[in-house]
């Protein structure tokens, strides 16, 4: 999942299909619901660049790539947000990929990434199956329980507790704290994708 960081939907696509951009993506979701489809899904696009999720260190080769037409700093449109659940819902049927292994960009690519940023509705993708979202409870080791989850990108804990929060705890500040702890220590008891 990513956003556009662009006010203009129609922009953003033409940009994504412009030789020049050296960037692409396998759908754009505008504002309205509409769903342009750029990249086969069979195909390579290049819209993760640098970073890791769990084992895989090549992402582009490894993922489908959805751009949502955002600035980063709205809400994302109810009529784009029902797009876009019908859309995940399809490719995950399609390639049996589990709610686990819908990501964010800043998931793979902390620090580098913020997107789909903090006003994303990740919650609401886990009402539907989509996605994940954790519990607090327990505890543990913050860092070891996060690479056990799927964040195996070489960043300082500073950096990956931030790509954390923007996720699970939109608008949490402060130093690494026990509910940090505790979500992590749920996501990777339940959403392992390496060993601890």
């Amino acid at each position: 999942m990513h956003y556009t960081a662009m006010d203009c939907a129609q922009k953003a696509r033409d940009w994504l299909c412009h030789d020049d951009a050296q960037v692409s993506a396998h759908y754009v979701i505008a504002p309205d619901g509409t769903i342009w489809h750029l990249v086969d899904e069979a195909d390579r696009a290049w819209h993760a660049g640098a970073g890791a999720w769990g084992p895989v260190t090549d992402v582009n080769s490894r993922s489908i790539g959805i751009e949502i037409a955002n600035s980063g700093a709205t809400p994302f449109a109810a009529p784009q947000m029902d797009a876009l659940e019908t859309l995940v819902g399809a490719i995950m049927a399609r390639h049996a990929i589990p709610p686990e292994r819908v990501i964010g960009h800043s998931d793979m690519a902390p620090g580098r990434k913020i997107d789909p940023g903090a006003r994303f509705d990740w919650q609401r993708l886990a009402r539907h199956g989509l996605a994940v979202w954790p519990d607090a409870q327990g505890t543990g080791d913050f860092l070891r329980n996060a690479r056990c989850f799927g964040y195996t990108a070489d960043v300082q804990p500073d950096t990956l507790l931030h790509s954390f929060r923007l996720r699970f705890r939109p608008g949490a500040t402060g130093p690494l704290d026990d509910t940090d702890r505790a979500l992590m220590a749920d996501l990777a008891h339940r959403w392992p994708v390496a060993p601890a």
